[in-house]
């Protein structure tokens, strides 16, 4: 990881980090999401993994809504891509860190995502239904985590996190 430089994307970047998410995932599903939330959605905090000039990870995070709770700023992490000849070296671990401190900068105070129940506890992630939040989509409870940016601001706060409509269409 040591010549790689997390960055925001640039207009420049769009077509390598669609590149990106075509490569890392087994469908290109996640690539014209990532092509739509761009879009559509706003405020986004969209990153890249720079090696030398050509981009080999990718994340993005956009806004989504709990029920019943509409004024807590919340984003959702989705997703989060990292080049197959470039994984298991910590580029991912690095998007998702400067990812959170953007979310942190950008004033909102949680973050969800639906990922793997392994590798999300390391940031602080915890099962979402820890704080009776549930998700719009069918999912295991174990993969539907949530971070708290902002201590306690998920408390009491139970409902169902909304996703933005960019992603009903992906």
């Amino acid at each position: 990881m040591d010549a790689v430089v997390v960055r925001s994307e640039r207009s420049a970047d769009i077509a390598a980090v669609h590149a990106v998410n075509r490569a890392a995932f087994e469908t290109s599903t996640e690539a014209y999401l990532v092509d739509a939330v761009r879009q559509q959605a706003n405020p986004i905090v969209s990153l890249v993994a720079d090696d030398g000039g050509s981009i080999v990870g990718h994340i993005l995070f956009s806004p989504v809504t709990l029920t019943g709770h509409e004024h807590v700023k919340i984003m959702g992490l989705a997703p989060m891509a990292v080049l197959p000849t470039h994984q298991r070296r910590g580029i991912g671990s690095a998007l998702v860190r400067a990812g959170l401190v953007g979310c942190t900068q950008l004033g909102y105070a949680a973050v969800i995502v639906l990922g793997h129940s392994e590798y999300y506890p390391r940031f602080g992630f915890v099962p979402a239904s820890r704080f009776g939040i549930g998700c719009e989509y069918d999912v295991p409870d174990e993969f539907f985590l949530a971070l708290e940016l902002e201590p306690a601001v998920l408390v009491g706060k139970s409902g169902t996190i909304r996703y933005h409509p960019a992603f009903a269409n992906a």
